[in-house]
């Protein structure tokens, strides 16, 4: 995860609740739903909000998630602090949350401490809540859980190092240059035009523990 900045919610909302003041995410119309999807994906650099894959923001492939379900906080079905862009990835993130409670979500920032990403990709958690968090998102800490995801993650994380390091990920021995790292920490967590890498904040969490141990 990365943490996320809720940014102003869209101008259709807005009115929406202005004139139905009792409604609920269900009373939406496709306008509305298209502008929330917008707003969150545009303010997440187009990943998703949970694994941090790419997502276009279109809705063949990007879902306007609550972070609290709906069916628990009913009342919150239309805060847009509430809303963030998953994917639609079968079993993962949006389509695994369900109804089950989150107790790390990426509104926190501790949500990018609290997790630890390996180069082979599995993830786990270094606290009960992150550890939580994983099983309800199937976030791969295991290949039996979730083997598509580990390896998109991994292929794509040796992907980076290859082109803002350059070096084999498999000799590459992050600790050595905290300058450069730090230099390339920077490169990733900048957007450009818009969009980060895919899973571009998975690469920042392994180097920044790399750098701490």
């Amino acid at each position: 995860m990365r943490k996320i900045d809720k940014g102003i919610e869209p101008l259709s909302l807005i009115a929406f609740k202005q004139g139905s003041p009792n409604a609920r995410y269900s009373d939406l119309s496709d306008v509305e739903r298209r502008d929330i999807r917008a707003a969150c994906t545009t303010e997440q650099f187009y990943l998703c909000a949970y694994c941090c894959q790419l997502i276009s923001g279109d809705n063949s492939d990007t879902m306007n998630e609550h972070v609290e379900a709906q069916a628990i906080a009913p009342n919150r079905s239309l805060d847009f602090t509430n809303i963030v862009a998953s994917c639609r990835k079968p079993n993962q993130c949006d389509a695994a949350h369900g109804s089950r409670p989150l107790t790390l979500t990426p509104l926190m920032q501790e949500c990018e401490t609290e997790l630890r990403f390996r180069m082979s990709g599995r993830v786990e958690g270094l606290t009960e809540r992150a550890e939580n968090s994983i099983q309800v998102l199937n976030l791969g800490d295991t290949e039996k859980n979730n083997k598509a995801l580990i390896e998109m993650r991994k292929q794509l994380i040796d992907s980076l190092i290859w082109e803002k390091y350059g070096d084999d990920p498999a000799n590459l021995e992050l600790e050595d240059d905290k300058e450069l790292l730090n230099l390339l920490i920077d490169d990733l967590l900048t957007p450009e035009e818009g969009k980060l890498a895919p899973f571009a904040p998975v690469l920042v969490n392994i180097l920044r523990k790399r750098m701490a141990d």
